[in-house]
């Protein structure tokens, strides 16, 4: 063998790089669909604490491939394949159908209003995700937007009884066509330090009332100070979608 022998080495330009990387992204949000079956596998085993750990990492996974998308160009970089349609399929999943079936197999209404609650919850999220109109020209949502896997949370946490369930069930239903704003705790400019402050504090909160508190004991006897943060960023976001709600549109 010569010592000038030359090996032909493939080329990868940094623009393929570019385009492995927008397809990793789209690998990242898929991932949220893998972690939707491991949510619905535990909700048919009973096992309800890994039932909101599974969609509690679904919603980590979907709170941050929307800005790693943007900010490694997926839509130009791949434009055949539509990152919303996917990011959308994988949310209805994991906001939507698992948190409904949550409320069937898991007891959260009266009984005889199992099927009835979890029908209504697929249904009425059908708007929310087919909704054009469903974000603001600054970002917040345009009514209830269909985050039942956020409700389950409340409802679990607070050990609400099941005709209190029920009614909110139905309230946050019927928000789905009220045009009130709920802020987008990621996207939107306004307050966005605290906001982001807020959301940390609020999911680290979330984690340990829904963890560390055994039922029959509520939250707020067992953790009465942890119980006391995480109502005070509950009602910051309130505070900041009142705030937008009666506004009206921003010029």
């Amino acid at each position: 063998m010569t010592s000038d022998m030359k090996i032909d080495l493939p080329h990868v330009s940094a623009e393929n790089g570019r385009v492995a990387a927008a397809w990793a992204v789209h690998a990242f949000t898929a991932t949220g669909i893998m972690l939707g079956m491991f949510a619905l596998f535990a909700t048919f085993q009973g096992y309800e604490l890994n039932a909101f750990l599974w969609l509690g990492l679904a919603l980590f996974v979907d709170g941050i491939d929307g800005s790693l998308a943007r900010h490694f160009h997926v839509r130009e970089l791949t434009p055949h394949f539509d990152g919303a349609t996917l990011d959308n399929v994988v949310d209805y999943n994991t906001y939507t159908f698992i948190p409904a079936l949550m409320v069937y197999f898991f007891g959260m209404v009266p009984p005889g209003f199992g099927v009835v609650a979890a029908v209504f919850i697929a249904l009425t999220s059908l708007y929310c995700f087919a909704n054009t109109n469903m974000k603001t020209s600054d970002y917040y949502f345009q009514g209830f937007p269909a985050v039942w896997n956020i409700v389950v949370l409340y409802l679990e946490i607070l050990r609400t009884p099941q005709w209190v369930n029920l009614g909110v069930i139905v309230l946050c239903g019927v928000l789905t066509f009220v045009p009130w704003k709920y802020v987008h705790p990621l996207r939107v400019a306004r307050f966005r330090p605290a906001t982001i402050a807020a959301t940390v504090v609020w999911c680290f909160t979330s984690f340990w009332l829904l963890f560390t508190v055994e039922k029959p004991a509520h939250p707020a006897v067992s953790e009465p100070l942890v119980f006391a943060v995480w109502i005070a960023a509950t009602l910051y976001f309130a505070a900041i979608c009142v705030i937008r709600t009666t506004e009206g549109e921003p010029e």
